[in-house]
Order: C-alpha cells, then structure tokens, then sequence
C-alpha cells in the first residue's frame, strides 16, 4: 500500500478580529513561529483532537464490566501516592 503525500499548499483565508489577530500574533512570537505556521499548528491539532474525539471503542460485555469496575475502585498505589504529594504550580 503506498502513501501519497501531498506537496501542494493552497490558501485559506479568515477574517478575524484585530484584538484575536493580536492575541495570536503574541503567541506565534513566543513560540519562534510565523503567524501562519502557529496557527497551521493549532488548526491541525485541534482537527485531529476532534477526530480522536469520535473514536467508538467496541469491547464485549465482560470487558466492559470490568473496566466499569477499575473506573470504581478509588485511586490508589505509589504513582498516586507522589501526585498527590506534589508541589500545586499555582501554590506557589
């Protein structure tokens, strides 16, 4: 099976509030990036979020029982344990 990639970039155009388009522009500054590649970057995560989003997960009745099971029991365990003993960023 081969992949095809596409080479070709075409325009999109937006129409935008100056106040958003300056909100963006700042962000793209912070992160070294032009304004079309910040937002290229966050229009692709945010589409591919939206698919991952309608993912449909199909498990027989026993494993669903017992994943509803796990979701239950309270959370326990040394991982949990040195999460809830971390330093909260914004009690700092």
């Amino acid at each position: 099976m081969s992949t095809h990639v596409l080479t070709t970039a075409r325009a999109v155009n937006l129409r935008i509030r100056e106040d958003v388009r300056a909100l963006i522009d700042r962000a793209a500054k912070a992160h070294g990036k032009s304004r079309s590649d910040f937002m290229i970057d966050a229009a692709r995560r945010a589409a591919e979020e939206a698919l991952l989003d309608q993912a449909l997960v199909r498990v027989d009745s026993e494993t669903y029982d017992r994943f509803l099971k796990v979701l239950d029991r309270p959370p326990s365990g040394k991982g949990f344990e040195r999460l809830m003993k971390a330093g909260k960023p914004w009690a700092k």
